[in-house]
């Protein structure tokens, strides 16, 4: 398939519209051209996992690969990051959450998470593993908000973890500043869950241990804006 040159310059939301899932590939090749080749190759092999594992997934009127495309590229583009680790966590951030018994492997008693989390280290190393465990929801108490509970988790996990908030922030951009790309009742709901976690995100990036240059955060402080713009619109509707 041909692609345009600008492809490079396009945002990624238009990307997905205009060329769909073999554009944002042809875009995360392009952005891992800027590495070496172990580097690329690990990001293929995550890419490769990622694709296998989300194959039958879906986000409302897309695959789900397209946005863990989005939120590694935003990632190396936006955010400057070189950190191979980090990007492959951000492209497997959800692999652990929705399938954890394929990765952790067959007949696994119990809970697989824990086993989930080893094969990644196993197969990517411990740092990508303790990142993506860091973004990965744990069960929820179903006596309690679950919209409540899973604030309550990011702001706890990514205190711990400065490069998770690089990550998670890259996913909820997508999710947030996305939200007017999807459409039916995941409109709504979407704002209301995300609408809460703008100024938990604000606080999160401006702290000094943040590793993300002072552009780069101000870049994300618009994207923030955008997203509470957007969910306002949503939200805040007259009678």
């Amino acid at each position: 398939m041909e692609f345009p040159a600008y492809l490079a310059t396009m945002p990624m939301h238009a990307i997905t519209e205009i060329h769909g899932e073999p554009g944002l590939l042809a875009r995360f090749r392009l952005e891992v051209e800027a590495f070496d080749e172990p580097a690329r190759e690990r990001l293929t092999a995550a890419l490769d996992l990622a694709a296998e594992l989300h194959r039958d997934d879906r986000r409302v009127r897309e695959p789900y690969l397209n946005h863990l495309l989005r939120v590694a590229i935003r990632m190396m583009h936006h955010y400057q990051v070189r950190d191979v680790d980090v990007i492959v966590a951000g492209l497997l951030h959800d692999a652990v959450e929705d399938h954890p018994a394929e990765l952790a492997g067959p007949a696994v008693p119990g809970d697989p998470t824990p086993a989930a989390l080893a094969a990644l280290a196993a197969r990517f190393g411990p740092r990508v593993a303790r990142l993506v465990g860091a973004v990965t929801n744990p069960a929820y108490d179903p006596g309690r908000d679950r919209n409540v509970q899973y604030r309550e988790h990011v702001a706890a996990s990514l205190d711990r973890e400065p490069w998770a908030r690089v990550i998670k922030v890259s996913d909820f951009t997508d999710n947030g500043v996305g939200v007017i790309h999807t459409v039916g009742p995941k409109v709504a709901r979407s704002a209301a869950k995300y609408r809460p976690l703008v100024p938990v995100f604000r606080d999160l990036i401006a702290r000094p241990d943040t590793p993300l240059s002072a552009p780069v955060k101000r870049h994300i402080f618009a994207q923030l804006d955008l997203a509470e713009e957007r969910f306002s619109a949503i939200l805040d509707r007259p009678n």
